[in-house]
C-alpha cells in the first residue's frame, strides 16, 4: 500500500535550506568569506545550537532520540566555535564587533551547562 508523504516542515528550516541552495548557486569561483559573512554564519550557528539544545532537552526521556540530538548539539557547538575563531582571524578594517563575542559567550554558557569537558574535547 502506498504511504502518504509527510507534510512539509513548518517554520524557518525550509527557508534556510532554500537560502543555502541560493548561496551555492550564486557563489562561484574563488571565494573568501568576509567579516559580515562570518558574522552571519556565526549567528546561524548559534541559532542552530539553541534549536538543537531545545530539542535534545525535550527528548531526554526518549534515549534513542536524545542521544543523537545531544551529539548534534556538540557538533553545532564545534561549528560555532570554529566560526568565531575564523571571524577573528579574517582581516578587517576595524576591530571585531563586540556583539560577535557576546553572542559567542552566550553559546559558551549554554554548552558548558549541558556538556562535560571530556565531551567538548571529542
Amino acid at each position: 500500500m502506498h504511504q502518504p508523504e509527510p507534510p512539509p516542515p513548518d517554520g524557518l528550516l525550509p527557508l534556510a535550506a532554500t537560502a543555502l541552495d541560493l548561496h551555492r548557486a550564486t557563489c562561484t569561483g574563488p571565494f573568501l568569506a568576509g567579516p559580515d559573512d562570518l558574522d552571519a554564519l556565526h549567528d546561524l550557528g548559534c541559532a542552530l545550537l539553541r534549536l538543537l539544545d531545545v530539542h535534545a532537552e525535550r527528548a531526554t526521556p526518549i534515549r534513542e532520540v536524545a542521544t543523537p540530538l545531544r551529539e548534534a548539539r556538540l557538533r553545532a557547538w564545534q561549528l560555532t566555535d570554529l566560526l568565531h575563531r575564523a571571524a577573528h582571524a579574517v582581516p578587517r578594517p576595524r576591530p571585531a564587533p563586540t556583539h560577535l563575542c557576546r553572542r559567542h559567550h552566550g553559546a559558551v554558557r549554554l554548552i558548558r551547562r549541558r556538556a562535560t569537558a571530556a565531551e567538548l574535547r571529542t
